[in-house]
């Protein structure tokens, strides 16, 4: 006798995986639940690490932890400086003191974060290498919001320079309006004119790949390898010129095809010290969360997903607007905004 067999086919939907869930209020302890202590440091730590070096942007702020308990507002405080003391003193009388003048400068912290669902088919495979990806993925992600929230406070300063002054509007800038030694001596001495203070001896610019571009072809440019011996570089720091140590990213700020002719627009911030102020990521300012296969209880009632993620505190905010200039330009390239 003949047989037939037939042969079942199935369908998977894969965002059955995917693991829409909100934050897991469950913690399951036991072999094969949770990270050991030890992982779990690693696995924050190199989180942490592989962040840090995308905060360009953070690295000249006043950086302040987050403290527990301390509610959602962040104080910063600015002391103006005291008025000369010209009139001379009068033998035997003692004049009357000075008061200190503070300003109080606050901010509110908000929160910010992102995770990535593992299925347990996936995790049965290589847990470790998924782990150490998906938080490898997460870190990138983390410094790049984290600097672009910094960034664009920064942006919004009310000091902004056109190239060399040659023109008074972003829309009027033209191809030829690039970045030259001249708009960076001006905007050195507008610093200068405001008292702003040096960062280890020198201004700071942030700028970007395409305008570096224009202004490493001046022959008063120094390459960082020159001096690097006698100085600490600064991270993304590629060089010196007019004063001004030059730190090189590409999460500086475009504004894209914003000329009357449709040309991108490049943000070179020249900063003092002290011109702006920042959360930082330690005291709780960001957090490597892993929730294993089994930690969402009745929720993942099959032990199917596992999640990793970051979460943050974080918020950003310009202290002394005249201790920095925004020099805004062209460049020989026209690049794609960010």
């Amino acid at each position: 006798m003949e047989r037939k067999f037939k042969i079942n086919t199935f369908e998977m939907n894969l965002q059955l995986f995917a693991g829409n869930l909100n934050t897991n209020v469950t913690t399951q302890t036991g072999e094969g639940q949770d990270l050991s202590p030890e992982m779990k440091t690693f696995y924050s730590k190199y989180l942490i690490d592989t962040a840090e070096p995308k905060l360009v942007h953070d690295q000249f702020a006043q950086k302040h932890d987050i403290p527990k308990n301390g509610g959602k507002t962040i104080e910063f405080r600015k002391y103006d400086s005291l008025p000369k003391a010209t009139t001379p003193l009068v033998e035997g009388v003692t004049p009357d003191g000075r008061k200190l003048s503070v300003t109080k400068i606050e901010a509110t912290v908000d929160q910010f974060g992102d995770y990535i669902t593992l299925s347990d088919m996936l995790i049965l495979t290589a847990i470790d290498n998924n782990l150490v990806q998906a938080t490898k993925l997460l870190g990138s992600q983390s410094g790049r919001t984290l600097d672009t929230i910094t960034r664009e406070v920064i942006n919004g300063g009310t000091n902004v320079q056109y190239a060399n002054g040659e023109v008074t509007s972003r829309e009027a800038l033209t191809v030829d309006h690039k970045l030259t030694v001249a708009a960076i001596k001006r905007a050195v001495r507008f610093l200068k004119a405001q008292n702003a203070e040096t960062i280890d001896g020198d201004y700071v610019a942030i700028i970007h790949p395409d305008t570096e571009y224009d202004i490493m072809n001046d022959d008063e440019w120094m390459y960082a390898n020159m001096y690097a011996g006698s100085t600490r570089l600064f991270e993304g720091e590629i060089g010196k010129i007019a004063g001004v140590r030059f730190v090189s990213t590409t999460e500086a700020k475009i504004f894209p095809a914003a000329t009357s002719s449709g040309k991108d627009v490049y943000s070179t911030l020249v900063l003092g010290d002290n011109a702006y102020g920042t959360t930082g990521v330690e005291g709780g300012g960001l957090q490597h969360i892993v929730k294993q296969l089994g930690s969402g209880g009745t929720a993942d009632p099959l032990n199917q997903r596992a999640t990793v993620g970051w979460k943050a505190v974080k918020t950003a905010v310009r202290l002394v607007e005249p201790y920095m200039v925004r020099i805004e330009t062209c460049s020989t390239f026209d690049s794609g905004a960010n």
